[in-house]
């Protein structure tokens, strides 16, 4: 599982702007740990990416 701080270095992307895609519905699958903290599956993480890619024209 990855930390916010690799999936967010991974994805190139701010925290804030993950917060905004995740309350959009529009953010990978997340898992809340015991103590507060967020992670993310390697898998789901790739399925989204997979699902977020556009055809070229």
């Amino acid at each position: 599982m990855l930390t916010m701080v690799e999936a967010l270095a991974e994805l190139r992307m701010s925290r804030a702007a993950f917060y905004r895609l995740r309350a959009r519905g529009n953010a990978p699958r997340c898992l809340k740990l015991p103590n507060g903290q967020i992670r993310i599956r390697r898998a789901d993480l790739d399925a989204w990416f997979e699902g977020c890619e556009v055809p070229a024209c």
